[in-house]
């Protein structure tokens, strides 16, 4: 039974409860868990008697923001962001719901990421409606679990420990909480298999924060996307549909990630959620269709009758399209109420759409453009917010909008409203405001009850965390799983054999330093820095997972072992030798190339997508560290590249057109330089370490020299900054200006502070 036959039972035969102005009628009746709402499409199931609108705000509270707050049990939880240049933080702050006192909050600082400008906080965090725990990316990629009262539970830096991508944009998203996994989207750039960069699913178990499975559903990106899931029942099993970088509209197993069909239609980033009418999945775009000329549309795709979930994904042929019109959208998102789809189109248009046939019943002008912000509906009633600030209530008919409420505010509405308990939430970039409605009474059913199929025989294994990160001397306990050809769990496992595994179709043809043995993988104090692939079982199923070990401080490469045998494609006669595998995306960034007589690590000009390339090479949880490689820059008197280290989430470049040495950590936040002439086809020796007092105030201290000359005894640059970083992975960072000058890096080493 699918989850929209499942919704439509539950309503028709549901007991509607009331509820006095302000009571509680039940523990998952008034709640918000997610940005969508109950279903995922924008609506809420609130119905109240004798409803009226106070314009006057019961309260309000001074917080920027660009997205949804979320609800649970008088709590409110929102993601906002404060402060100005290097002081900009964004935060996650839980108020009290009705009277927005202020409970808890934490602060999160911006690091190392693209974003320009003020883009923080385009997202929303997500209430497991089991636990009450709240989950939260940030902009940069910091994943993190709270409790309800505040208590971080765990945390991954997306970007340090799986090569998260950052874009300018600031996109972000909201993750999803789908049985005992939370789900999370974002373009990454990893190891191994995971190396190029897609569009990558990751689900975490929701309590541990272990690493679940990870789906890749489409292929290479031109843009990002934000697109956020919606689940419904499917196929036997939970499947969730979203938009990814590459322009697909994809299909995916939520139980186990696996793929099942995409459906592409652009040439750019899907940004929008779809929302889900019968057997078809309804979602606008914003970009260049694949088979015209022309700039997006809002399609109907039938999804398959049938599929086989063992079955490699498919690819829905241009037949399987149910209707299109010329709905452009680039990044706000329908949500659909019976067979009416409402969408506010990237004009500013607030569009009525019917979702059998596609055709526009009407549309009505409520601004000059639209980013990001989508309408809600509750009780025969759209809630429409616009970019530029206005905000509408609107009564819908097939026959045209009727505008009940208009109000006007300071700065941009770029956020989605959220309607919880007879209060209406609704965010902008200066305040987050609450309404209380007037009302005589309120019926709400519960959040509709999950159906996740029926279990059946057992045909893999599956291994939790399904990616192993190890530092030598470390060790890691593994849970096994047994797992239908669902995703189903079911059951357990232990006293397993795995032995380590080479995929036929790996280019760096290597094994994980370690050992497995009593479920456990264990690296000794001697391991050496490695990745590779375990496979085994119980002699009848049998499953693959993989693994890091990243070397401990000190450690020091000079790539003198590697042998250059790789035929180049970019140049040919060229020979080179893949860098060390464990480090993070730095197979399609990096090569290691003889010059002069040396190895040496050279920034690959093949990929443009790569032309700022960062790459990390230890632990996130390193800190009190002292960096130190040799770096050049190619070019000439016109033009010459960037070079640097990443030391505990912070850039030290040399910066040679600008000639300078540059510390930063977001470009816009923090960014202090010196002038430094800068030769290109010449060696320096950089140099760096930050040191934290006990204030919290971080100090950047950096030296370059010339190689040939004797280290100086001053740093060239001292650069204090204020709640700074603790901790962070070290990395090397290069900049090709449309990937046309290499940087090149030697002899890099690491060594404790203190």
């Amino acid at each position: 039974m699918t989850k929209l036959l499942r919704i439509t039972l539950f309503v028709g035969t549901a007991i509607l409860l009331i509820s006095d102005p302000g009571t509680a009628i039940g523990k998952d009746n008034l709640q918000w868990f997610s940005w969508r709402g109950p279903d995922g499409n924008g609506v809420s199931h609130e119905k109240y008697k004798n409803w009226s609108f106070n314009k006057v705000p019961a309260w309000t509270h001074t917080l920027k923001g660009r997205g949804t707050p979320v609800i649970a049990d008088g709590k409110m939880f929102v993601f906002g962001y404060r402060g100005e240049g290097a002081e900009v933080e964004e935060l996650i702050v839980c108020l009290d719901a009705k009277s927005g006192k202020k409970i808890w909050e934490y602060a999160f600082r911006d690091y190392i990421s693209d974003t320009i400008y003020d883009r923080y906080s385009i997202g929303a965090a997500a209430i497991d409606p089991e636990t009450r725990n709240v989950y939260l990316q940030t902009t940069n990629g910091l994943f993190i679990a709270f409790t309800s009262g505040g208590k971080p539970l765990w945390e991954h830096s997306m970007m340090e420990r799986f090569g998260r991508l950052t874009f300018p944009n600031g996109r972000t998203g909201a993750p999803i909480v789908e049985g005992q996994l939370v789900i999370m989207h974002c373009i990454n750039s990893y190891w191994g298999k995971q190396g190029p960069a897609r569009d990558r699913f990751y689900a975490f178990d929701k309590r541990t924060g272990d690493i679940v499975w990870v789906s890749e559903p489409g292929i290479a990106p031109k843009d990002s996307s934000f697109s956020t899931p919606i689940v419904e029942s499917r196929y036997g099993t939970r499947v969730f549909y979203a938009g990814t970088g590459d322009g697909n509209l994809v299909c995916v197993n939520a139980l186990n990630g696996k793929p099942l069909w995409r459906f592409h239609m652009s040439y750019g980033g899907v940004n929008s959620s779809p929302v889900i009418y019968k057997d078809t999945v309804i979602c606008p775009h914003g970009k260049e269709n694949i088979d015209t000329t022309e700039e997006g549309r809002m399609v109907s795709v039938k999804m398959p009758s049938e599929i086989d979930l063992a079955a490699k994904q498919a690819v829905l042929p241009a037949k399987t399209e149910v209707w299109r019109n010329e709905t452009v959208s680039f990044t706000s998102s329908p949500i659909i109420v019976g067979d009416r789809v409402y969408q506010i189109s990237k004009v500013g248009e607030l569009l009525c759409i019917n979702a059998e046939t596609g055709a526009v019943l009407w549309h009505e002008k409520v601004g000059n453009d639209n980013l990001h912000s989508c309408p809600l509906y509750c009780d025969g009633k759209l809630y429409v917010p616009v970019f530029s600030g206005k905000f509408y209530i609107i009564e819908p008919s097939d026959e045209g909008p009727k505008i009940l409420q208009t109000l006007d505010f300071e700065g941009n509405l770029i956020g989605s409203p959220a309607i919880c308990n007879g209060r209406l939430y609704l965010h902008t970039t200066k305040e987050l405001y609450c309404w209380e409605f007037k009302h005589d009474g309120i019926e709400c059913p519960d959040w509709p009850a999950v159906y996740s199929g029926k279990a059946g025989p057992a045909v893999e294994i599956r291994t939790v965390p399904t990616d192993v990160l190890l530092q030598p001397g470390s060790k890691q306990k593994l849970n096994f799983h047994t797992l239908d050809e669902a995703g189903h769990v079911v059951g357990s496992v232990n006293a397993l054999k795995f032995s380590k595994f080479i995929p036929p179709t790996a280019k760096v043809k290597t094994q994980m330093d370690a050992t497995f043995e009593n479920d456990q993988i264990n690296a000794t104090s001697e391991a050496k820095a490695s990745a590779g692939a375990w496979k085994g079982g119980d002699g009848k199923l049998s499953g693959i997972f993989r693994g890091r070990v990243l070397d401990t401080i000190p450690f020091s490469e000079n790539f003198e072992l590697y042998k250059t045998v790789v035929e180049s494609k970019k140049d040919p006669g060229e020979k080179f030798a893949y860098p060390p595998l464990p480090w993070i995306g730095a197979r399609f960034k990096w090569e290691i190339r003889d010059l002069d007589g040396n190895k040496v690590l050279r920034k690959t000009l093949d990929r443009v997508l790569f032309q700022r390339a960062m790459t990390f090479i230890g632990h996130p949880d390193l800190k009190d560290y002292t960096m130190q490689a040799d770096v050049m820059t190619d070019g000439n008197r016109r033009i010459k590249s960037d070079v640097g280290l990443v030391n505990q989430r912070y850039l030290i470049v040399l910066k040679g057109n600008a000639n300078k040495l540059e510390v930063s950590s977001n470009q816009e936040r923090l960014k202090v330089s010196v002038p430094f002439k800068v030769k290109y086809k010449t060696w320096y020796s950089l140099k760096c370490r930050v040191d934290v007092d006990d204030n919290g105030t971080a100090t950047v201290k950096a030296k370059v020299w010339p190689k040939s000359s004797d280290e100086p005894e001053s740093w060239t640059i001292e650069v204090p900054h204020k709640k700074g970083h603790i901790q962070g992975a070290p990395g090397l960072f290069g900049f090709s200006p449309q990937s046309q000058k290499p940087v090149f890096v030697d002899n890099i080493s690491i060594i404790p502070s203190k």
